[in-house]
């Protein structure tokens, strides 16, 4: 099963009502906005997109209205992050019958499975589904991780054609080709780690920053991938410190503010992530500002 998920996919985040209520309009045109700017692709319900904050009902409103909303101009991929393998199946087919283009599928949530239930994970819900897979790997943040020799045992599973890589350690790129050569469509998923990884082989970029940034993101991609490195280099730089926030624990309360300071939504998240106070805000404030008042010029 062949897949042609290549380029910018943003992590696109739920937008909430000031009472926590999903903002199903602003999502959306938050959504088309960053179509509007190029992006290749795009993932619903992942870490920005508050997955795990969201009812099982809500989710699916988010994926009809996203499907719907984008008409087929970029492909829709959905995150699934349940507890149980079983409740990872059933969303996988629920998904499929809304009409999302593949799904993003994470270890099961909260436990800490161990190599041979990680891969059994991952195979149930691809026989849950006929859509196209793509693996989340990230160690960092759920305490799974799935290496390279895991993935070469996994790549007799036809629907299992990408890996998103957070693992953090940009050697996995090259670890990962040497060990199963093309077999599966690599995505750099750490924001601040995306220049290497192009270089290294990665052919997409699934990215938190793109949220607040997207012109800036598929100027950067585009930079790097037609081999104008010393430009690319530039944008890179000075982008580095915003995309730096896309690997704090509060990852999800940084690119909000982002979004917000460059109006295209709200900074609004569900508890118990909570508005950021003080100086933490006010650093945060900073960076994002003195990325607004320096943004590069867009011309290629």
């Amino acid at each position: 099963m062949a897949s042609d998920w290549r380029g910018v996919f943003p992590a696109a985040t739920t937008q909430f009502h000031d009472d926590e209520s999903l903002d199903i309009p602003q999502t959306m045109k938050h959504v088309l906005h960053m179509i509007g700017q190029g992006v290749h692709g795009m993932i619903m319900l992942g870490t920005v997109g508050e997955n795990c904050s969201l009812e099982y009902s809500e989710k699916l409103e988010v994926l009809r209205a996203t499907v719907e909303a984008v008409g087929g101009k970029v492909p829709v991929l959905t995150g699934v992050a349940e507890y149980t393998t079983s409740l990872a199946q059933r969303f996988a087919e629920d998904a499929a019958k809304i009409g999302v283009d593949g799904l993003m599928v994470l270890p099961a949530m909260v436990y800490k499975s161990d190599p041979q239930e990680t891969m059994t994970h991952f195979r149930a819900v691809a026989n849950a589904t006929d859509l196209p897979i793509m693996v989340y790997n990230n160690p960092v943040s759920y305490g799974v991780d799935i290496t390279p020799e895991m993935f070469l045992e996994l790549a007799d599973e036809p629907k299992i054609v990408a890996i998103k890589e957070s693992s953090e350690n940009v050697r996995r790129i090259t670890d990962l080709i040497n060990l199963c050569g093309d077999r599966y469509t690599l995505l750099c998923g750490v924001d601040d780690l995306v220049l290497e990884s192009i270089v290294l082989g990665a052919q997409g970029w699934i990215s938190g920053l793109v949220n607040a940034f997207p012109a800036e993101n598929r100027l950067l991609w585009d930079l790097a991938t037609s081999g104008d490195y010393e430009r690319a280099v530039e944008v890179y730089r000075w982008y580095t410190p915003l995309l730096h926030l896309d690997t704090h624990p509060k990852l999800v309360q940084y690119i909000k503010l982002a979004v917000q300071e460059c109006g295209l939504g709200s900074e609004k998240t569900r508890a118990p992530r909570l508005a950021l106070t003080g100086q933490e805000r006010e650093q945060v404030l900073d960076v994002i500002r003195t990325g607004v008042a320096n943004r590069p010029s867009l011309e290629r």
